[in-house]
């Protein structure tokens, strides 16, 4: 799965405002239920790890995640220890474009009991239209954030 936003605003703004583990709560629907639990501030770098409390279809369930990829400002890569998903790599890619950031967002992900078949249905039914209104909702946020 691909995203990407233009947000009128330097990359080095972008770039701090996205690798600010803060910010998640921010950008993320409160439907998720979303909460840090690691103690802040975070060192992002290589080997980061990042624990939090979610909410999926209103079961709590804990994500741990670790930082694979840090580049400043161009990108950083979150891979899934622990959660809902059998496989999720997050890679977060910022560039200059006319005037501000193009924000990509490329998910690899894989549901659980992907082994079963017909599991694209739930893929495609429940787990990506559930990404899609996430990831709309982050759009909205970062263009209360930066305008656009």
């Amino acid at each position: 799965m691909r995203c990407e936003q233009w947000v009128p605003a330097p990359l080095e703004d972008v770039f701090r405002f996205f690798s600010n583990p803060a910010n998640l709560e921010l950008v993320t629907p409160p439907w998720v239920g979303f909460k840090i639990l690691t103690p802040l501030p975070i060192e992002m770098k290589v080997g980061a790890q990042i624990e939090y409390a979610i909410r999926v279809h209103g079961l709590p369930l804990r994500w741990r995640s670790e930082i694979t990829e840090w580049d400043p400002p161009s990108h950083f890569t979150d891979v899934q220890l622990r959660g809902p998903y059998s496989q999720w790599t997050h890679r977060h890619s910022f560039a200059e474009q006319e005037g501000g950031t193009l924000v990509v967002d490329h998910l690899r992900y894989a549901v659980p009991l992907s082994w079963v078949p017909g599991e694209w249905i739930i893929e495609r039914f429940v787990v990506r239209p559930e990404l899609e209104r996430i990831f709309k909702h982050r759009q909205s946020v970062l263009f209360r954030e930066f305008g656009g």
